[in-house]
C-alpha cells in the first residue's frame, strides 16, 4: 500500500511533545519524513526522532527558539540544507500565559513573548519557508478554539494571539494559492496533554463539560486532521479553519 505522503518533507516546530509529536508521527505513518524543532527539550525531543525513524522514514531534530526570528529562519534554512526540500510546514509551537487585564501583576514581558512565539514565529516561519515550497506545499497552524471565543477569564492575550492565526491564514491562502500552496489553520480545544491535562480538577471538569461530547480530545485526534490538510484528499481546501474540539464552540 502505498504512503500519500511519500518523498515530502515536513517540519512540524514543537515537535517534541503533546500534539507536536503526535502530529510527527501521523505525517511519518503517512510517508513523510520529518523534521522537528524544540526549545529545551532536547531528550523528548530525541525520542520522538527514534519513533519517527522506527517507521522508516528520515527525521531529525533541530534546537530553536520560535521566539527568535533569526533562530526560526535557520531552522527552515537547516531542514532544507538537511532534506533537500520543504514540502509541508506545521506551525504548531506555541505558549500559553494567562492574565487578567486590570490584575496589575500582569508581566509585560510574558505578553511578549507570547506574541512573538505565537503570532511572530508562525509568521517568520511562513515567509522562509513560502518561497522553498513548490506546488502542492502545505502550511498548517494550530490555532485554538480560544481564537474565536474567551470562554473564561484571563484569556485575552492568548485569544488574542489565536485570532492573528486566523488572519493570516485566510490572508496568506489568497498569497500562495497562484503558487498551488495551501493555507489551512487547526483548531483544537479540550486536548489532553502535559500543558492542558484532563485531570487538572475543577478547571479540566469547567472544559470538559462545556464539550458536546463530554470528554477531552486526543493529541492523536488533533493530528489525524492535520494529515488529511497535509494529503492530496485535502487539495482543494485552502484559507479555512477546521475546529477539532469536540462541540466545545458549537
Amino acid at each position: 500500500m502505498s504512503k500519500k505522503l511519500a518523498g515530502k518533507v515536513a517540519l512540524v516546530t514543537g515537535g517534541s511533545r503533546g500534539i507536536g509529536a503526535a502530529i510527527a508521527k501521523a505525517l511519518a505513518d503517512d510517508g513523510a519524513d520529518v523534521a522537528i524543532s524544540y526549545s529545551s527539550s532536547a531528550d523528548k525531543a530525541k525520542a520522538v526522532v527514534n519513533d519517527l525513524l522506527a517507521k522508516g522514514v528520515r527525521a531529525h531534530a533541530f534546537k530553536a527558539d520560535q521566539a527568535d526570528p533569526n533562530q526560526v529562519s535557520g531552522l527552515v534554512k537547516a531542514v532544507v540544507d538537511r532534506f533537500g526540500h520543504l514540502d509541508i510546514l506545521v506551525n504548531n509551537a506555541g505558549v500559553f500565559v494567562t492574565g487578567q487585564v486590570h490584575d496589575g501583576a500582569n508581566n509585560i514581558a510574558d505578553l511578549e513573548r507570547q506574541f512573538a512565539v505565537n503570532v511572530g514565529g508562525v509568521v517568520t516561519a511562513v515567509r522562509a519557508a513560502a518561497p522553498l515550497m513548490g506546488e502542492g506545499g502545505r502550511i498548517i497552524s494550530i490555532g485554538s478554539v480560544a481564537g474565536e471565543s474567551s470562554p473564561f477569564p484571563g484569556i485575552a492575550d492568548y485569544s488574542a494571539t489565536k485570532a492573528a492565526l486566523l488572519g493570516f491564514t485566510r490572508g496568506w491562502a489568497r498569497d500562495l494559492g497562484p503558487r498551488g500552496i495551501t493555507v489551512n489553520n487547526v483548531q483544537p480545544g479540550p486536548i489532553d496533554t502535559d500543558m492542558n491535562p484532563a485531570t487538572n480538577g475543577d478547571f479540566s471538569d469547567m472544559q470538559r463539560n462545556a464539550t458536546a461530547l463530554g470528554r477531552y480530545g486526543t493529541a492523536d485526534e488533533v493530528a489525524a486532521a492535520v494529515a488529511f490538510l497535509a494529503g492530496p484528499s485535502a487539495a482543494y481546501i485552502t484559507g479555512t479553519t477546521l475546529t477539532v474540539d469536540g462541540g466545545f464552540n458549537a
